[in-house]
Order: structure tokens, then C-alpha cells, then sequence
């Protein structure tokens, strides 16, 4: 597996992530070892959603308004159904996201996370997969949706649901790692 030592992950919840969408790629981003800091717009804590229910409340290590995405190596998009939805509110989310892309620097994003691209204007363009109940937004923003367990478009790595967490960790390790050395087209424009 190759390794992050060195590298600086962001990941961007709010409460109601899809709790085992961030906590284990987040295991898996430390075992490689990365640094993982948990952003949100928010100080204090973010609560997890368990399928059904709440899920544990994590502490915040950062609040969004306070990061700079030039700071960071790569960026994790959780999912969740509420999580996306209160980020796609929040103007700094859209615009931490769209640095990324702009800085050629890898993004993983799974289930409902490939929302946030829309309203960071970066979904045009790119293959993607998703969960099934975002599907349409993400064509009518220009995006090709295949139903695939895992897919990597240029430093863009992003899978359906949790039952693909193990080959979104590899994608996304293995992307994070080759970092912005590739070119991160298309250009979000």
C-alpha cells in the first residue's frame, strides 16, 4: 500500500455524516500515515449518523472558516444524507472544495459526498459514481454517473456506499499519494 507520511488530509463534515464513511478511510488515511484533520463549519464537536441513527460525536479539529485549502494535501468528502446537504449551505464549503480542484490536488468522495461538487462547480465534465438518489443532480450538472464500486477521474476518486469502502480506501490512498503531480483535468470552469 503505498504511504502518506508527509501528507495533510482534510475531511469535511457537518452533523450527519454517514459516521463509518468517514471514520474509516480516516483509519485507513492514519495507517498509511497521514495526517487527517477533521473540518466543519462548526466548533466543538460533529455528531455521526449510524444508518438509521445517530451515530458518536467527533471533535472538531478545525472550523472550515479557519482552513486554507493550500495547507492540505488531498481532501475527503464523507457522505450521508444531512451531511452534504448543510455543507451545499455553507459558501466556504463550496469554495474549500473548489481550491482543490483549481490546485490540481486530489479529492475522494462517497455516497452522497459527490453533492458538495455541484455546488463547488466542479461536477461538469467527470466521470463519477455516487449513491443512487444524487445520480440525476450530478447529470444535470454535467457529470457522466456510472454505477461502479469505484472511480478515479483524474485525482477524483468516488464510490457509491459504505459496502465499497475497501476499494475507495485503496483508490484513495493510492491517488492521495501520487498528490498533484498529475494533471487534475478537466478544468473546473
Amino acid at each position: 500500500m503505498a504511504k502518506l507520511t508527509g501528507k495533510r488530509i482534510a475531511i469535511v463534515v457537518a452533523d450527519g455524516f454517514e459516521q463509518v464513511e468517514m471514520t474509516e478511510p480516516r483509519k485507513a488515511l492514519e495507517q498509511a500515515g497521514a495526517e487527517t484533520v477533521l473540518l466543519s463549519p462548526k466548533d466543538g464537536e460533529v455528531k455521526g449518523w449510524n444508518h438509521v441513527e445517530w451515530g458518536d460525536s467527533f471533535e472538531v479539529d478545525m472550523k472550515l472558516a479557519d482552513a486554507k485549502a493550500k495547507d492540505f494535501d488531498a481532501l475527503l468528502l464523507p457522505g450521508g444524507v444531512m451531511n452534504p446537504d448543510k455543507l451545499r449551505l455553507e459558501p466556504t464549503a463550496a469554495q474549500f472544495v473548489r481550491k482543490f480542484f483549481d490546485a490540481g490536488k486530489p479529492v475522494a468522495a462517497i455516497c452522497h459526498g459527490p453533492w458538495l461538487l455541484i455546488d463547488a462547480g466542479v461536477a461538469k465534465g467527470r466521470t463519477l459514481t455516487s449513491w443512487p438518489s444524487i445520480r440525476t443532480d450530478l447529470v444535470n450538472a454535467g457529470a457522466k454517473v456510472v454505477d461502479e464500486e469505484v472511480v478515479v477521474d483524474h485525482g477524483l476518486v468516488t464510490s457509491r456506499k459504505p459496502d465499497d469502502i475497501p476499494a475507495f480506501n485503496a483508490k484513495m490512498i493510492e491517488e492521495f499519494a501520487a498528490g498533484a503531480a498529475r494533471e487534475h483535468a478537466p478544468r473546473a470552469g
